[in-house]
């Protein structure tokens, strides 16, 4: 999202530039960016770096080597332990996100929004409520309700938070401090990425602690579907599938199937359905779910291939049906780009049993690729998904309802001509980012007039 989405925004004509930490892989593919500031935040030197998105998209990176030169990832080192700093790295970002939505900001380019993406930059919007002189207005992006950058209350003493901001009115969340709390108390407005997700999070069941805010902002709140990068993910020109297809040459796909199914070391022959997923393992993703249902699959038959990390017990759980089943069951533990795609086109069905989902990516790829999503009926797979027309939707989580839905799917697939057609009904949904856009300019337009 936030590389498509401001260019999206750029292309009906709002000046969106993106503000990075600058992790080592940033700097690393910005070696020419100008210093545009230079300036100490929270008791860090920090300098602004300016360059451009291949895009087109102007960014500002933030160069502060204490908190972002490290190796791992953005979150957690090589071992996969968070960084202790988190809290601090962040909460810097966020300051820094601030003051170049206020009047003292450094540079000549003045934001009317500041558009947040979940805890990392949450901040931003408690700094702007609290600061003095005129702001830029704030939106808060939730991605995942699940995390909310909660910290000991303590990280916050070195973050210069107002003091009117630190208590259960701000971010004080349980005796700890909750990031995300803070912006969606002081944000001029709330979204998350899809219509139905805007709704489930305001319940106790999804709201992970925050229904009650949520209820409270809920005038302000909405849901703003993603899109996904339609020149990227597309069967007439994917450079990392097989073989080339569209709605009109859909026999092509088969070629797609049999070279995702070598290189999986799946065996058997081509006319057996074969389900696939691949993301990360966990038991929001319903895992153990599929993993209850596979000697159901097996007996119908068909085969499931599965691609991801995450879990190492759900893992090992995987590792035993494909003991229990090598002929229908292949696993791939790890995340290659390349296999993901020709996963997409070579799978005949998508599994995405999810138990909650904010929008989801890849049942909209799927449709796009001719491969019929079987989904868990919440969050952003309600909002793209057509029961029985691109996809088939499960409204109970268990494995019972999954083999049902297997079942469902696995009749249709047996007839050719009413398979084409929920393939062809999937390739033909309008998934790109332009009416996603729209509706952040709408939103934009709106908290600026208010705020």
């Amino acid at each position: 999202m936030s590389a498509a989405l401001p260019a999206a925004l750029r292309a009906i004509g709002i000046d969106a530039r993106i503000l990075l930490p600058g992790f080592p892989p940033v700097l690393g593919a910005t070696a020419g960016a100008r210093e545009i500031g230079r300036f100490t935040s929270c008791g860090f030197g920090v300098r602004l770096l300016e360059a451009e998105l291949a895009s087109g998209v102007p960014l500002i990176v933030l160069d502060a080597p204490p908190l972002f030169s490290r190796s791992g990832g953005p979150y957690q080192d090589a071992n996969g332990e968070d960084w202790r700093d988190n809290a601090v790295a962040f909460g810097v970002l966020s300051r820094v996100a601030a003051l170049l939505g206020s009047e003292a900001s450094p540079l000549e380019w003045h934001p009317d929004v500041v558009h947040c993406n979940d805890w990392p930059t949450a901040l931003a919007p408690v700094y702007l409520r609290h600061g003095r002189g005129k702001r830029a207005a704030t939106l808060i992006t939730i991605h995942n309700l699940a995390f909310q950058g909660i910290f000991p209350y303590a990280d916050l003493d070195r973050l210069d938070l107002p003091e009117a901001s630190r208590g259960i009115e701000g971010v004080e969340f349980y005796g700890q401090a909750s990031f995300l709390k803070g912006a969606l108390l002081c944000s001029d407005a709330i979204n998350t990425v899809s219509p139905t997700y805007a709704r489930e999070i305001q319940t106790e069941e999804l709201g992970f602690g925050m229904g009650g805010v949520l209820r409270q902002r809920s005038r302000d709140l909405y849901g703003v579907l993603n899109g996904v990068d339609a020149s990227l993910w597309d069967p007439r020109s994917d450079p990392w599938i097989a073989a080339h297809y569209g709605p009109d040459t859909l026999e092509a796909k088969r070629a797609n199937k049999r070279a995702f199914k070598e290189r999986l070391g799946l065996r058997g022959a081509d006319d057996v359905p074969l389900l696939a997923t691949v993301g990360r393992l966990t038991h929001q993703k319903g895992v153990d779910v599929i993993v209850e249902a596979i000697p159901e699959i097996a007996k119908m038959p068909a085969q499931l291939a599965v691609v991801g990390t995450g879990d190492r017990a759900l893992a090992q759980s995987l590792h035993a049906a494909r003991a229990h089943h090598p002929d229908c069951v292949s696993l791939f533990i790890g995340f290659d780009e390349g296999l993901a795609h020709l996963l997409e086109a070579g799978a005949d069905m998508f599994l995405m049993p999810s138990r909650f989902e904010p929008c989801g990516m890849n049942q909209m790829y799927s449709q796009r690729y001719g491969t019929p999503p079987i989904a868990h009926a919440t969050g952003g797979l309600v909002d793209t998904i057509t029961d029985g027309a691109t996809g088939f939707l499960m409204r109970e989580l268990n494995a019972r309802s999954l083999v049902k839905a297997v079942q469902r799917a696995v009749s249709t697939y047996r007839d050719a001509g009413e398979w084409a057609t929920m393939q062809r009904n999937g390739m033909a949904r309008e998934f790109g980012w332009g009416p996603a856009a729209k509706a952040y300019a709408d939103i934009y337009a709106k908290i600026r007039s208010t705020s």
